[in-house]
């Protein structure tokens, strides 16, 4: 970048791979959409059509030929089960999440690659095509607007993940169960394994520091 404005992601084949399967089960697990991650779904698409190439030039019989190709499938595998995965999300959460998209701040990450923010505005506008179409117009007119927002259930950020700690974290604050009860905090430390109310650690998913299992 002649701006210096941003910076290339430099990883090595393993980091890749590894941050690829991270961003599989943080996805898989958040009961919402998280941050797009385009720069490495990028970089492991032109990895497995490094890792083809390779293949087409290795011996035919060669014991790694096999090795390799069981590799390239698992990659693939994890690759397409993430992109499935946020295009169920987005399916489920259209407006909500075309909703934050709009009310992201500039410069913050987008939580849409722009394939997926163009399926999910032609998405929202066959929905509101269908409903128009067969049920809408045979209502009375007061009655023939929806609101989508309200009308679509929002993601369940109360709901409860599995999670192991990557980077220790102090004072992290915990919502009362009860109303009897107070608010506290605690410390996770590095390795350690819990149970926890997912809107209280999204900020340490978003940032690496957690990772949901």
């Amino acid at each position: 970048d002649s701006d210096g404005g941003s910076e290339e992601l430099v990883l090595t084949p393993a980091q890749l791979i590894r941050s690829l399967e991270q961003a599989w089960l943080n996805e898989k697990f958040a009961p919402e959409l998280l941050e797009s991650k385009p720069e490495i779904i990028e970089c492991v698409v032109e990895q497995l059509d490094h890792m083809e190439a390779n293949l087409k030039r290795a011996k035919t019989g060669d014991l790694k030929v096999s090795v390799h190709r069981m590799e390239i499938e698992r990659i693939r595998y994890v690759l397409s089960s993430y992109l499935r995965c946020r295009l169920v999300k987005i399916e489920k959460f259209f407006p909500h999440v075309l909703e934050k998209e709009k009310s992201q701040a500039e410069g913050e990450p987008s939580i849409l690659s722009p394939e997926e923010f163009a399926f999910a505005k032609e998405y929202m506008a066959n929905t509101e095509t269908y409903l128009k179409n067969v049920a809408l117009k045979h209502m009375p007119p007061n009655l023939q607007k929806v609101a989508l927002l309200k009308s679509v259930p929002k993601p369940n950020l109360d709901s409860f993940v599995f999670l192991r700690v990557l980077e220790r974290q102090e004072n992290i604050l915990v919502e009362p169960e009860t109303d009897e009860q107070r608010e506290y905090t605690i410390d996770l430390e590095e390795g350690s394994q819990h149970l926890i109310r997912y809107k209280t650690i999204a900020p340490l998913v978003a940032s690496g520091a957690v990772q949901l299992i």
